[in-house]
Order: structure tokens, then C-alpha cells, then sequence
């Protein structure tokens, strides 16, 4: 799958779309979910054209993954959800869920997660 310009990580990259953001560095953006899905939710996106996990595993840099791991780490901290927990999800492809084809991890927490998945009967 090629990198497409037009998803909404790309827009709201280059300012075309409005985000509340939480955090930025040379290398990412977070900023709080729409739509969230606990208390916190917050997307930590590499400004790189990645499509997925796989994608930015096999071509970031040593500094953009460094970038990117940090500012989970970072923001956890000044969210107040180190000491409690959290969870960080990268869903990838049609089977994972992934809705936006540019490579994004999502920070949950503020409560008590539920399990990871629902299982299937």
C-alpha cells in the first residue's frame, strides 16, 4: 500500500485541518481523539509518510522511532497515567482496524481498561 497525501493525519499535518494538540517535536504530533474512547485518548502520529507500523519499523529513522516512543512516554507522564496504567494501541491493516492509512498509535487511559479483545464465541 502506497502512502496516500489526502488522509486526515496528512491535513492535519500540514495545517489544513485543526487538531487539538497535546504535544509536537520535529518528528511527531499528538493531539486528542475526536471520537475518544476513555477518559484520555490521545494519537501520537510520526510526521513521516508511513502507512503503518510495519511501514515505520522498516524505513523510520533511529530518531523518529526514538521521537515517537518518547513522546508516548512523555505524554503518559503529563497526562497523570504512569502511576495507574494505560495502554497504547497501533491498530495496522483491514484485520487490525486500521481506519487511517498513516501510521498512528493511540494512548488510552483515566480508568480502567476493559480486556483487549472481546472474545469470539
Amino acid at each position: 500500500m502506497s502512502y496516500d497525501d489526502n488522509n486526515i493525519f496528512a491535513k492535519i499535518l500540514r495545517g489544513e485541518i485543526p487538531c487539538d494538540k497535546v504535544y509536537e517535536d520535529d518528528y511527531v504530533l499528538a493531539f486528542r481523539d475526536i471520537a475518544p474512547q476513555a477518559p484520555v485518548h490521545i494519537l501520537v502520529i510520526p510526521k513521516g509518510k508511513y502507512v503503518s507500523i510495519a511501514d515505520f519499523g522498516t524505513k523510520g529513522s533511529a530518531d523518529e522511532v526514538k521521537a515517537l516512543y518518547a513522546a508516548v512516554a512523555k505524554i503518559a507522564d503529563e497526562e497523570g497515567l504512569t502511576d495507574g496504567g494505560f495502554r497504547v494501541i497501533a491498530n495496522t491493516g483491514l484485520n487490525g482496524g486500521q481506519e487511517v492509512p498513516h501510521f498512528h498509535v493511540h494512548i488510552l487511559g483515566g480508568q480502567k481498561l476493559g480486556p483487549m479483545l472481546v472474545k469470539a464465541a
